[in-house]
């Protein structure tokens, strides 16, 4: 078996669509400051819109937490070709519109194409992806792209861990999602089997 060096430093792709929930994907960079990580940053129009609606946060904020920020419209950026090294993706929050893009292999913006990327060259993609209730639509396109190799990861609270705040929800599906790339944010409050 022919073994790959590794990424130095590591490289993990973020994009955050206009789906409700973009606290993820904000909390997201936020716990990968302090980590060994570049981190490439696509924000969709319509996430700027929601994070507006949705947080004080505003986009100049949320740009500065990146490595890099891309276009959602540069389809020509370094993220959308397999010759970009990355450990992976996350879409957080994954709204419908994507997950159906990525389904179909039909890419109109930078992000679903980086996804797409993923994909094909067998890389990590996990998938927050946010709706309810869910049409057979919507399932048939996640067992697609599972199917495919994604990792879809709905941000569901773990009430074990008996949550008090809703950044308390937050931090443990951001840390949960953070473990399937082998990074420990000290968000998640672990299960521990009885003593």
């Amino acid at each position: 078996m022919v073994s790959t060096p590794a990424l130095t430093p590591k490289r993990l792709i973020i994009g955050i669509s206009g789906a409700s929930g973009v606290i993820y994907g904000v909390r997201l960079l936020e716990a990968l400051k302090n980590q060994p990580v570049e981190t490439h940053l696509v924000l969709t129009k319509t996430a700027e819109i929601t994070l507006a609606h949705e947080t004080d946060y505003k986009v100049k904020q949320v740009t500065a937490m990146a490595t890099h920020v891309h276009s959602p419209t540069d389809m020509t950026a370094s993220i959308a070709s397999g010759s970009f090294k990355s450990i992976g993706m996350v879409i957080a929050p994954c709204s419908m519109r994507s997950l159906g893009e990525m389904a179909s292999g039909v890419t109109t913006s930078l992000m679903t194409r980086a996804a797409d990327v993923m994909l094909k060259e067998r890389r990590r993609l996990v998938l927050l992806v946010r709706e309810t209730p869910l049409t057979n639509v919507h399932l048939r396109n996640m067992l697609t792209l599972s199917e495919m190799g994604a990792i879809i990861a709905p941000p569901m609270p773990a009430f074990y861990s008996r949550p008090t705040r809703i950044s308390d929800i937050v931090n443990h599906t951001v840390g949960r999602a953070l473990d399937l790339f082998g990074f420990e944010a000290g968000l998640v409050k672990r299960w521990r089997s009885p003593e």
